[in-house]
């Protein structure tokens, strides 16, 4: 997802550019102003924590494009590609590395792990908004 700032920052469009480049496929995206409900819902595990009630405001505070990204694993790739939740502490070349300010204004939100995913893209999409498709690349890329 970019979030409210990468999206004021004009970055969405060389964000999937990124994702694309790699081989990533896009299956699915939308723009959105999160309502707070959904945002409570993505950030649950977090409440009761410090940083809760920032997160959950912060990601309302604007629109969003809300993405679903498919590959061979493609959580640890777009992980690895988003860099360090601390943008002080990521490496340049990745997104957050190259634009994030601070820990609440890094650009970017990724799921940690498949199971994540899951539930998130379930938060944010509907099943027939998930577009199948074969990318022309795919052969060449993961040799199938």
């Amino acid at each position: 997802m970019v979030k409210p700032d990468g999206v004021q920052r004009g970055l969405v469009g060389e964000i999937v550019a990124r994702f694309e480049r790699r081989g990533v496929k896009l299956v699915a995206m939308k723009m959105l102003r999160i309502p707070r409900e959904m945002a409570e819902r993505h950030y649950g595990e977090h409440k009761g924590k410090p940083f809760y009630e920032p997160l959950v405001e912060f990601i309302t505070s604007g629109p969003v494009v809300a993405m679903v990204l498919e590959g061979d694993n493609a959580v640890l790739m777009v992980r690895e590609m988003m860099g360090k939740t601390d943008p002080q502490k990521s490496a340049p070349g990745t997104m957050r590395g190259d634009w994030g300010i601070s820990m609440s204004r890094n650009v970017i939100h990724g799921s940690d792990s498949d199971a994540s995913a899951e539930r998130e893209i379930g938060i944010f999409f509907r099943p027939e908004e998930l577009v199948a498709y074969t990318r022309i690349d795919e052969a060449w890329l993961y040799g199938k």
